[in-house]
């Protein structure tokens, strides 16, 4: 990926802060599904939908949403392990998917869902990119220091050098 195409991409990612307004129909959908629980399943959707954010920024993901029990999660782009799309046959109808970050040893829990996303693979796309970057900048110390250590080495050795020259003088 260039980096022009990246930096629109980011752009049209870190815009995103809510799920798109079709998420609240797939609510409704799925309510309607538990004909006798309707009541008792619409409310909390209706109360996600609306109190979901998300926000992209430059060090990882953050997401919230609930009223009573609210939820908050943060995840660095260093600490996400892969990344799943997910869109059932309503989804696809509305034209929404889902986006699922998983970390490595959180467990259920440690796993990010952002619903309701009209442009996912955009998303997706954009958190390889960002998880790539994280990940080749956690490699140029190492490279730093590879150098570095030849450069002690080279010192070393020519140390060796000039201590055996000294010792074969005073011979």
């Amino acid at each position: 990926m260039d980096d022009t195409t990246f930096q629109r991409l980011d752009q049209e990612v870190r815009a995103l802060q809510r799920p798109d307004p079709s998420l609240l129909t797939y609510y409704i959908l799925m309510a309607c599904l538990a004909l006798p629980a309707l009541p008792f399943v619409i409310l909390p959707l209706y109360f996600r939908y609306h109190t979901l954010h998300f926000r992209f920024d430059a060090e990882g993901v953050s997401m919230g949403h609930g009223i009573l029990f609210r939820r908050e999660m943060h995840l660095t782009y260093a600490r996400m392990q892969d990344i799943h799309l997910s869109q059932n046959l309503f989804e696809r109808w509305l034209g929404i998917g889902s986006v699922t970050l998983q970390t490595a040893g959180a467990g259920e829990g440690g796993d990010m869902k952002l619903e309701g996303l009209r442009n996912f693979e955009a998303v997706r796309d954009y958190l390889y990119a960002r998880m790539r970057g994280v990940r080749e900048k956690a490699l140029a110390p190492s490279e730093t220091r590879s150098t570095e250590e030849q450069l002690l080495t080279e010192i070393r050795d020519s140390l060796r050098v000039a201590a055996s020259a000294i010792e074969e003088q005073s011979r």
